[in-house]
């Protein structure tokens, strides 16, 4: 089997083994979040902080332009001078729980990607939304790492690979944000 099609028929059962219900949740805590005025923070390494950037564009933009009830939400991966200056007069494991500690109330909604499930600075994320009574959001891959139990919401992608962790958290993130770009529009929601 030639590679492009091994990594298309891994990729397809990777998405198939997605907990749909679990992004239903993430929908409803995201759309209790807008309608309520809470904030919204995502972050990530890597590909992931990719991932939140991206996502959290889409929310900002596609699923906010035009709307009478608009998203708060920020990607704390976006401050590149705010993320050096904390890693080298800090530590980069405290890079987005100093952000929070900026921003984030009780009620407001955490979500973090990692594809390990173990990277020091979102696990650092987590705790401290979940100390101050945030809702937590994990898209980890793998086994969880030791992000999924943290998180009070966890959608994982049970696959080894970490391409196909990756394409599948920005396939959940493309079903949460066109949720709201897509479906409410036609007064489904």
């Amino acid at each position: 089997m030639m590679f492009a099609e091994q990594y298309r028929s891994q990729l397809i059962e990777a998405l198939g083994r997605i907990d749909v219900g679990k992004v239903g949740q993430a929908v409803e805590w995201l759309r209790d979040a807008r309608d309520n005025g809470r904030h919204i923070f995502v972050c990530g390494n890597g590909g992931s902080a990719s991932t939140a950037s991206h996502f959290a564009c889409d929310i900002v933009k596609g699923a906010s332009h035009g709307r009478e009830k608009r998203f708060k939400i920020m990607a704390l991966t976006d401050s590149l001078p705010t993320i050096t200056a904390y890693s080298n007069d800090v530590s980069y494991e405290q890079v987005f729980v100093e952000q929070l500690r900026n921003f984030a109330h009780p009620g407001d909604v955490i979500m973090a990607l990692s594809g390990s499930g173990n990277s020091a600075n979102v696990l650092r994320a987590l705790e401290y939304g979940n100390a101050i009574g945030c809702r937590t959001i994990a898209l980890s891959g793998r086994d969880g790492g030791k992000l999924g139990p943290l998180a009070q919401l966890e959608i994982r992608v049970a696959d080894p690979h970490m391409g196909r962790i990756e394409d599948a958290h920005m396939a959940i993130c493309h079903m949460i944000g066109y949720y709201f770009m897509d479906e409410e529009l036609r007064g489904r929601g």
